[in-house]
């Protein structure tokens, strides 16, 4: 059975904080917000956890995850971005936008495209999980809570409890996050290609 927090989301309890990492760090899955909407996140390097999310999501190997990082610091590690870049995606986080970029070597290959050896990265804007990452110190491995039976997200934590319960380690509620997934924009090739309209604003980047 899942561990079910409830955790302000404003000022996060630092013991729940700590005690959802350490699962995390013991190769748990987690349902957790973001300024989005529910994600499913584990760590880079935790095989069970990825093949988890993809039974739970019934995704194939052409889809991309997210590294949900916790500044320009620890994204800069796992993509290659050069100035131009860089800028155009500074000045949209942290934010509700994820961004396709070449995977550096630090990202362990079966979580590239297969073809394009690429991987996606975002820096969230929202207070649970800033303290999560900042506690764990290093990416989470994420993909959007859109279960196959459904056309939007999960919304509310103890629907989430209910529904994967036997296949998720925790689940984190601080409160509703919306329904709309991220913007994704690919920057694989240079210039800016919207992949996905979603919450963050598609104009700074037509």
């Amino acid at each position: 059975m899942a561990r079910y927090f409830d955790v302000h989301p404003d000022n996060p309890q630092r013991r729940a904080i700590g005690q959802i990492v350490d699962i995390v760090r013991a190769g748990g899955l987690i349902a957790y917000p973001t300024d989005s909407c529910f994600a499913l996140g584990c760590q880079p390097g935790n095989a069970d956890g990825v093949a988890r999310i993809r039974s739970i999501r019934h995704l194939d190997d052409r889809h991309h995850f997210t590294l949900v990082c916790r500044d320009f610091a620890q994204l800069g590690q796992f993509v290659h971005i050069d100035n131009r870049v860089f800028r155009a995606i500074k000045a949209a986080t942290p934010g509700r936008y994820t961004f396709i970029l070449p995977a550096t070597k630090e990202v362990p290959r079966r979580l590239l495209h297969p073809k394009k050896k690429t991987v996606g990265v975002r820096i969230p804007d929202h207070v649970v999980t800033q303290a999560l990452l900042a506690e764990l110190g290093d990416p989470l491995l994420s993909s959007t809570l859109l279960l196959p039976d459904q056309e939007e997200p999960l919304t509310q934590g103890w629907e989430i409890k209910e529904r994967l319960d036997h296949v998720v380690d925790a689940v984190i509620d601080s409160g509703d996050c919306g329904t709309e997934p991220t913007t994704v924009v690919d920057f694989s090739g240079g210039e800016p290609e919207i992949v996905r309209t979603g919450a963050g604003d598609v104009s700074r980047f037509e």
